[in-house]
């Protein structure tokens, strides 16, 4: 079941990066609103999950790649999710009084839409050499 391994290991990851997301949000919104410190968040959130997801997730995948090369592929590939992401969010934080108040909710519902995308994108994308 190494599918489901990484799976679980991938939502683990992006739970880590929800946290560092929301952190960064939360530090940021005030100083520069939520919008632009979504995308200061969303960056910081990229880099820990790529850490996370090359090292334990996709651990005994390849992609092939030098290092710096893999994590601008990694990054580029969880834009595709981050426009998922960031649509959502900012669907919510404009349309629902409750997420504009409390940006967490936004964060959340946005890095479960783009979830599956980025998996897809990967494992089957970046991580496909075994």
């Amino acid at each position: 079941m190494k599918i489901l391994r990484e799976i679980v290991l991938f939502g683990v990851s992006g739970a880590f990066g929800f946290l560092v997301d929301t952190a960064v949000l939360y530090m940021l919104k005030g100083p520069i609103g939520p919008f632009y410190g979504r995308i200061f968040s969303f960056l910081a959130a990229v880099l820990t999950t790529w850490l996370l997801n090359r090292y334990f997730t996709f651990r005994e995948r390849k992609s092939g790649l030098s290092t710096r090369r893999e994590f601008v592929a990694y990054l580029l590939l969880m834009l595709i999710g981050g426009g998922v992401n960031y649509g959502v969010y900012a669907w919510l934080i404009v349309s629902s009084p409750f997420a504009s108040q409390y940006p967490v909710v936004g964060v959340a519902a946005g890095s479960l839409a783009g979830m599956f995308v980025n998996l897809v994108n990967s494992r089957y994308l970046l991580y496909r050499f075994c």
